[in-house]
């Protein structure tokens, strides 16, 4: 393959060469995704809008390593009610009374 084909951009590709994400940090706003955000819509007519973004109750976001290993909620549940079954029924407290 020539250098010339290797620039060629492909053509499945709609990302403008005006966005250059080449300094961007993978996972950078994650903790704070987690915690819930809030975006601020300024719109045309100089009106702004706020929303709020949270994780529905129970939701629980899987770190990329982990997530490789459990594609969708039935994967990570299926493992999860395996890891139940280790747990015995009787709990030790670690306080002495």
């Amino acid at each position: 393959m020539s250098d010339e084909m290797a620039k060629q951009p492909d053509e499945t590709d709609d990302m403008l060469p005006e966005y250059d994400f080449s300094g961007g940090v993978r996972g950078k706003h994650y903790r704070a995704y987690q915690r819930g955000y809030k975006i601020i819509v300024h719109k045309i007519d100089g009106t702004t809008e706020e929303r709020d973004y949270t994780l529905l109750e129970g939701a629980v976001m899987l770190d990329p390593d982990v997530r490789a290993y459990f594609p969708d909620a039935e994967a990570v549940n299926t493992a999860l009610r395996g890891l139940i079954k280790l747990i015995p029924t009787k709990r030790v407290s670690g306080k002495s009374s």
